[in-house]
């Protein structure tokens, strides 16, 4: 039996991006699976006491082109930078320039929003993935696509709904955003929601919606119910639906999709859900 030839670095490349590997995390490969190194326990007994901890030097202010700060610190910098935007453009701006959020350096380009600012309903989504990324744009690749149909059902589309997503920078890898992450960023889609001040408020997936909508529970428990989401100088009616992403995993999920379209519909149109 002839041995399988060995891949080019071309084929193996082709296939690292086929398989969802598109960024390097290091510079030097890491053998995750070798047995770390142990220490003869004669020199461990040797060995001298560490030294005392040292206190760590409070956190510098904000400034760009410095370390981001400690994640208390950049949730209050976050917090009051977003309070200050007057304009969907001056917190694109912001945004723009704001280090406290470490995935800012790792992705390719803010993804800010879709559509129009003027809409009546607004869509929130958890991230934006490699298609995003790379149009700084969100839900433009398999999901976007899906997304378009959806909305195209009850009669809207990019012109007349408005898309977001809570973490505005691709994390490595399409990794879920850490808790960390999505605080620092909260403040901003929040000022973005206000900013905009849609009638509807539709979060998509659970990481959008337990975010935004102060929820515990899974999607399949709070998609379809109307929630209220308070901007401080108004109450807007939300409503959680699943993912495109989710849906196609799940297509069997579109049913209840459609349904929570047709509630968006009718409250749209005015009618009580």
């Amino acid at each position: 039996m002839m041995p399988e030839p060995t891949p080019t670095v071309r084929e193996l490349l082709a296939f690292y991006l086929d398989a969802g590997v598109d960024c390097a995390l290091g510079e030097e490969p890491v053998n995750r699976l070798a047995e770390p190194e142990t220490i003869p326990a004669a020199r461990e007994a040797a060995a001298p006491p560490a030294p005392p901890a040292r206190a760590m030097p409070a956190p510098l202010p904000l400034i760009r082109g410095e370390p981001p700060p400690a994640p208390d610190a950049a949730i209050a910098s976050a917090r009051e930078a977003a309070r200050t935007a007057p304009t969907l453009e001056a917190l694109r701006a912001l945004l723009q320039t704001f280090d406290g959020c470490a995935l800012r350096k790792t992705a390719t380009q803010l993804v800010f929003a879709d559509g129009n600012p003027q809409a009546r309903v607004m869509f929130v989504g958890e991230a934006p993935g490699r298609d995003e990324d790379i149009e700084g744009l969100p839900f433009v690749g398999r999901s976007g696509k899906l997304l378009d149909r959806m909305i195209a059902a009850i009669g809207l589309d990019r012109s007349s709904a408005y898309i977001a997503n809570v973490i505005p920078w691709r994390p490595p890898g399409n990794r879920t955003p850490t808790p960390q992450e999505t605080q620092i960023c909260l403040p901003f889609i929040r000022r973005q929601i206000e900013l905009v001040n849609p009638d509807v408020l539709v979060t998509l997936g659970n990481p959008s919606t337990q975010a935004l909508l102060g929820t515990r529970e899974g999607i399949m428990r709070s998609r379809g119910k109307w929630l209220d989401y308070d901007t401080g100088t108004r109450v807007i009616r939300a409503l959680p639906t699943f993912h495109p992403a989710y849906l196609l995993r799940s297509p069997s999920y579109k049913r209840m999709s459609w349904q929570d379209l047709r509630a968006i519909a009718k409250v749209l149109a005015g009618v009580s859900a």
